[in-house]
């Protein structure tokens, strides 16, 4: 099974480079639309806002204002998740959530260009 995550953007262009500025790879691009691939099974399909607005009967959620979800990312170690939050904010991102450190678990959040917010985590393997 794979995932597809959809998230509206205001500016496809911006967004793109945003998110190759962090080392995601581009998949399936059109005029209004691009694949950020994560892995083999989940991609994250930004829609410029008018195309995410045709598939849904409610009105778009200010991500800039409310939370509606919060994207996570995992990764191996905590050098990864510094490496992946430093170039989001490097690329224009803000700081998002709070940082957890509690020995199980490594985790840093940004909110995107359009402030969709975004966690990279490392779980730690308990010792024994």
């Amino acid at each position: 099974m794979q995932l597809f995550v959809n998230l509206p953007v205001k500016d496809l262009d911006r967004s793109k480079k945003f998110f190759t500025d962090l080392g995601f790879d581009l998949f399936g691009m059109a005029e209004d639309m691009a694949s950020v691939i994560i892995s083999e099974q989940t991609q994250v399909m930004l829609l410029t806002e008018p195309t995410f607005a045709s598939y849904i009967t409610k009105e778009i959620a200010d991500a800039g204002k409310a939370t509606e979800a919060v994207l996570v990312l995992g990764l191996e170690n905590p050098a990864q998740v510094d490496e992946l939050v430093d170039k989001a904010l490097a690329a224009g991102a803000t700081p998002a959530g709070v940082q957890q450190e509690d020995g199980f678990r490594y985790q840093r959040g940004f909110a995107d260009l359009d402030g969709h917010h975004w966690e990279a985590l490392c779980l730690v393997q308990p010792a024994g």
